[in-house]
């Protein structure tokens, strides 16, 4: 299957929040973000974190799953670096800890940062995200690069 593209035939598994955000990281298992919900950036580089929280159902604790991020643009397209794709993967289990109650679900977070992205001024971008190579449409995130604007021209002298 095509992890990148989306499935809703059934419903998740796994209930997936993802937001661009100026900056985010993860300690104490918590997830902490700085200028959250970002939609449009530029033209200039800048910074982008994408932070996500995997939520995990009490009965699939302790059972590791693969994710993969992947930047694709407004066509659908993977954006690539050095001519390969811009892929950020990685794997999660979910631990319960000790005295949770039965059946409560489990949180995962992840943020991944990047310092710029090669990004082109006045296009889109979506961030789409799969686990165990399957996708939903609720698991991606897009976003816009304003262009770049042309400073405005002086009117000419007016004759004397």
């Amino acid at each position: 299957m095509d992890p990148t593209v989306p499935t809703d035939a059934t419903p998740p598994m796994l209930r997936v929040t993802m937001l661009l955000a100026d900056s985010a990281q993860v300690a104490d298992r918590k997830l902490y973000v700085l200028g959250g919900g970002v939609s449009v950036i530029g033209p200039r580089p800048q910074p982008l974190g994408v932070a996500i929280r995997i939520e995990v159902p009490w009965d699939r604790a302790n059972v590791p799953h693969q994710w993969r991020l992947d930047l694709l643009d407004e066509d659908g397209h993977a954006v690539t670096i050095n001519e390969q794709p811009l892929v950020v993967h990685g794997r999660f289990e979910a631990g319960r800890p000790a005295g949770l109650k039965a059946g409560t679900p489990l949180s995962v977070p992840l943020a991944i940062t990047f310092p710029t992205l090669p990004v082109q001024p006045g296009q889109s971008y979506t961030w789409q995200l799969s686990i165990d190579e399957t996708t939903h449409v609720d698991w991606r995130q897009s976003f816009h690069v304003r262009a770049a604007q042309t400073p405005p021209t002086a009117p000419p002298p007016k004759p004397s």
